[in-house]
């Protein structure tokens, strides 16, 4: 971040740490989800890790508040964050935790990405989809009319959605859903405004690349072509010459 350089050599230190925490979260919360019927002492000790590695991102944040030169400031500009750790306190938003995990995998697949546009579009929305996909399971599936109920009804929703296509057989009844569908279309909004700029950039590149290329040509030609006039003149000047020592002395 600019201006927060010990933000910055927390992130050196600990974004690592934090991604492999996000892919474990991730991988116990998918597992909660898809297997329901999980005996217990197993279900509960997923819980106990989804809820601790939730609470570690919670301190992680804490932290970076902490260490920022202009605190106040540091929260106004991450009020998602705030708001990605809060919500799930309430029961009914619980599943929202999962969301938690996007903004660390995020900053991570950002700085590797390091321009490289398809391979962050490409991840981000494999990451989205299946987050939602997970969220929207989680909070649907049990409840009375839902339309939801089973992963591939999930991951059908999720691609109708953030392709902003939505066929209408699959949609969320709870507000849990809702608030997941909202940020999935919010989401699919920003992803294809991504693409769009990419591919019009990709053209202006090439046109730009084209134009570079056309003009050093049309300079290599002149340049030839003023090498050929100058030997015509120099040709012309010998016959010039030759010409004059053929004529008869007078």
């Amino acid at each position: 971040m600019d201006g927060e350089p010990r933000i910055e050599a927390w992130d050196r230190r600990v974004d690592w740490w934090l991604t492999a925490l996000a892919v474990v979260f991730l991988a116990a919360y998918a597992w909660q989800v898809l297997d329901p019927a999980m005996p217990e002492p197993g279900a509960t000790l997923l819980e106990a890790l989804v809820t601790g590695i939730w609470i570690t991102f919670g301190l992680d944040y804490v932290v970076r508040i902490c260490l920022a030169h202009r605190r106040w400031r540091y929260v106004g500009t991450h009020l998602l964050d705030l708001a990605i750790l809060v919500l799930p306190m309430f029961r009914q938003l619980r599943a929202l935790r999962v969301i938690t995990v996007i903004s660390v995998l995020n900053r991570q697949l950002r700085d590797d990405a390091r321009g490289r546009v398809v391979f962050y579009v490409v991840g981000s929305v494999t990451l989205i989809g299946f987050v939602a996909s997970l969220a929207v399971l989680d909070a649907e599936r049990d409840a009375p009319g839902a339309s939801i109920t089973t992963f591939g009804d999930a991951v059908w929703w999720t691609l109708t959605t953030v392709s902003t296509v939505g066929y209408g057989d699959r949609f969320p009844v709870t507000f849990e859903g809702r608030v997941v569908a909202g940020a999935l279309m919010v989401a699919g909004i920003a992803l294809l405004g991504v693409v769009t700029a990419s591919i019009a950039s990709w053209f202006v590149e090439n046109l730009r690349r084209a134009g570079e290329k056309a003009a050093e040509d049309i300079e290599d030609v002149e340049g030839q072509l003023g090498a050929v006039l100058a030997e015509l003149r120099a040709l012309n000047a010998r016959l010039d010459a030759l010409e004059r020592d053929r004529r008869p002395a007078s």
